[in-house]
């Protein structure tokens, strides 16, 4: 398995940001870390050790970036409206950087389908459904969409519109509405096992329903914790079944 480790200064945050490859070839997986944690997660977890054989294979080539969640909504040493500004620049790093690398480094056609836990998958699920027009897809494992779990009581425009819970239901745009509505990669995955919120994907999952945008939701069994072994159950079963 190829493995390249990369880094530049973003314009976006100011500051520099590291990212991990894998892979020669295929599909484009754009891995978005859990809570606090760092762009090598995914490999520490042995995740990435998990979908080695689609890597191999030429089928996925990952991306995994940091997250900036220590300097946002996980930041209690600054005021709400700083955390919610930094998250808006870490969006604009993702879609003005991350993504024209991911081409750079692939072909203008190649599929990018987002994926995270925890999390990751509110920040997978708002960056898809904020830019469907750069993202084909989103693989969203035991997440909760609703972003005010993660404010403490804090709401302004910006949480709004990074939270998929307040904004999906009003969405009215014909055009970012049929582009979301053409992805047919839209995957919904929890477990209902310790720590887990079923419930929070099923309700993204109405919304979505509403809007007549088609979705996958699949609950696994009350076995299935909010753990690193129901994430490595889960998006090789997802990439070896569904691409």
């Amino acid at each position: 398995m190829e493995r390249q480790l990369t880094s530049w200064f973003s314009p976006a945050l100011q500051k520099e940001m590291p990212m991990a490859v894998y892979g020669h070839y295929g599909m484009a997986l754009l891995l978005i870390p859990t809570a606090a944690a760092d762009y090598l997660e995914y490999e520490r977890f042995q995740l990435i050790e998990s979908i080695r054989p689609f890597i191999d294979a030429g089928r996925v080539k990952v991306f995994s970036i940091d997250s900036i969640n220590r300097e946002s909504w996980m930041n209690p040493a600054v005021e709400p409206r700083t955390q919610s500004i930094r998250h808006q620049q870490w969006n604009q790093y993702v879609f003005a950087e991350v993504i024209p690398f991911i081409r750079q480094h692939t072909s203008p056609d190649t599929m990018i389908i987002v994926s995270g836990a925890s999390f990751g998958a509110l920040h997978s699920a708002n960056l898809f459904f904020r830019r469907p027009d750069l993202l084909n897809g989103c693989i969203c494992m035991s997440g909760v969409y609703d972003l005010t779990e993660y404010t403490k009581g804090y709401f302004d425009e910006d949480v709004y519109y990074n939270s998929p819970a307040h904004y999906l239901p009003n969405l009215a745009d014909h055009n970012i509405l049929e582009q979301i509505r053409s992805s047919h990669h839209i995957h919904l995955l929890s477990g209902s096992g310790d720590h887990e919120d079923p419930d929070a994907a099923r309700r993204l999952a109405g919304i979505l329903y509403s809007k007549n945008i088609w979705y996958e939701l699949d609950i696994w069994g009350h076995d299935i914790r909010h753990d690193w072994p129901t994430w490595r159950q889960m998006l090789p079963h997802y990439l070896g079944t569904r691409f």
